[in-house]
């Protein structure tokens, strides 16, 4: 899903924990598809991932706990929802400059494509 909606640039670097839906080897061979740069954290160390720890408790304390989920189809279709209306084009994140995800990855894609850039992506936050 986020490969069709997000369209990430090249050279992205997916970062996990150690779990084995992230590193079977049918998931493996899409990341490398799609030239991602795989990274997971250290054994047993979950400061490796405070990102997507973040992210977790955000979800939950933000979408999880204030909806009473009664079925599987309530979670299907209420999580999505959540990270693509909220979370990704109206939660303001300190971690980017107070930029949605949306607007700073507008910003990114018009860095890259700036023929004046050297090949990263140079944010003004």
């Amino acid at each position: 899903m986020a490969l069709k909606r997000r369209n990430p640039p090249k050279q992205v670097i997916h970062h996990s924990d150690r779990g084995v839906q992230y590193l079977c080897r049918d998931y493996v061979a899409l990341l490398n598809t799609h030239n991602f740069l795989i990274s997971c954290s250290a054994k047993g160390n979950p400061y490796d991932n405070a990102f997507a720890e973040s992210f977790m408790k955000t979800l939950k304390e933000n979408e999880v706990y204030m909806w009473n989920y009664e079925t599987f189809l309530d979670v299907y279709e209420r999580v999505p929802f959540f990270i693509e209306e909220i979370y990704n084009k109206k939660r303001l994140h300190s971690s980017l400059g107070y930029l949605t995800p949306e607007e700073f990855e507008k910003q990114i894609e018009v860095d890259y494509t700036d023929k004046n850039n050297v090949g990263r992506p140079t944010p003004e936050i």
